[in-house]
């Protein structure tokens, strides 16, 4: 997958998330294709300027169209879906990320400041998403949480494909209680269950925590 990301802060990524862990190995392994891209390097004046004040008044400043649109316009191929990073967007979930991953090129815009000028929602983007009711100082860090949502999903990324399956919110359930050696400690045992070898009735046993913890903590995905 190729994924590129306009932002006026690029440098956010360089030592981030995204040199580390996963996305650096999917990126070295070339499953992932990731180039970040400075929003000012599509502004042709000295000040490299990307902000102006919104029409209308009100306070702070708004993204301008202009660096937008031709950087958008210089990345863009025939197949890239365009996302603008947003408060106004869908809420990003795990059938999002899903649905992204079966796509061959991803755009990101990372909204700053007021916002983007709502030409670039009308003219450019395919696609506004939000990761949560809440506002961050621009939309660089929400962008690297859905790459990386995102891009464990890719064929050979996890090296067990498998693992992503039994994942919270991968069948719309939390995930069940997970356990390793030893198999007591400081009082707490490991459901007997679990070191039965049972597989059949491990998988029933996982079912229902699965649901009885869904329906604890997120009764509304179970609606």
């Amino acid at each position: 997958m190729k994924i590129d990301v306009l932002t006026l802060f690029p440098e956010m990524f360089t030592a981030g998330p995204m040199e580390v862990s996963i996305i650096q190995r999917a990126r070295k392994n070339g499953l992932l294709d990731l180039r970040v891209h400075n929003l000012r390097d599509y502004t042709h004046d000295k000040y490299k300027t990307v902000d102006d004040r919104p029409f209308g008044g009100g306070p702070g400043m708004v993204l301008k169209p202009e660096p937008i649109f031709e950087g958008v316009e210089a990345l863009k191929g025939e197949k890239t879906r365009v996302i603008l990073m947003s408060p106004a967007g869908r809420t990003f979930n795990q059938s999002i990320a899903k649905e992204l991953a079966a796509q061959e090129n991803l755009l990101f815009i990372c909204g700053a400041y007021e916002g983007v000028d709502e030409r670039v929602r009308e003219g450019l983007v395919d696609e506004e998403l939000s990761i949560g009711d809440y506002v961050l100082t621009n939309g660089t860090l929400p962008a690297m949480m859905v790459i990386d949502a995102v891009t464990r999903l890719l064929p050979g990324v996890l090296g067990d494909d498998e693992s992503s399956v039994d994942e919270s919110f991968s069948q719309g359930l939390l995930e069940y209680p997970q356990y390793t050696r030893p198999a007591e400690f400081r009082g707490r045992k490991v459901p007997e269950i679990l070191l039965s070898g049972h597989h059949a009735e491990i998988e029933k046993w996982r079912r229902e925590q699965s649901v009885l913890r869904t329906k604890e903590r997120r009764p509304d995905l179970l609606q």
